[in-house]
């Protein structure tokens, strides 16, 4: 059975809050191993007025942040590190493949490949119907 969580839900568990606040639904995660989310590009989105107002596209460092924010409630809905903050050590191997635009529906996966103390590694993948948008491997720490 499926773990989703709605908006609500995904801020309980990691402290994002509008307007970075990056992912709208959870269909699926399990502490610690792996996080499924989903967020609804809409035109009304803050940075297209300057992302570029003749031609809107989501820039690739919101999506990367994305799928940091999917690998966070992965990870920080682990029992030892609920309530902590994770941030970025490090992001190798980033490839952006495809343009995100206004009405496209993208789709995020993170799974969790290594934890060592408070660093752990994270390997991440951003869909539009089936198409790799951008994917990465994302290092990262729990902050207290």
């Amino acid at each position: 059975m499926a773990n989703s969580l709605n908006t609500q839900q995904i801020m309980e568990i990691i402290p994002h809050r509008h307007p970075f606040l990056l992912i709208d639904k959870v269909e699926d995660y399990v502490p610690g191993e792996y996080c499924i989310a989903y967020k609804n590009v809409t035109y009304d989105e803050s940075f297209f007025r300057g992302h570029f107002p003749e031609y809107p596209i989501m820039p690739g460092v919101l999506m990367v942040e994305a799928l940091a924010q999917t690998g966070a409630v992965a990870i920080l809905s682990q029992e030892e590190f609920k309530g902590k903050i994770a941030v970025f050590a490090g992001i190798d191997k980033c490839k952006f493949r495809r343009q995100v635009v206004p009405g496209d529906t993208i789709r995020f996966e993170t799974k969790i490949t290594q934890v060592r103390g408070p660093m752990g590694v994270g390997e991440a993948v951003a869909t539009v119907d089936g198409q790799v948008a951008v994917q990465c491997t994302l290092k990262f720490a729990i902050m207290v």
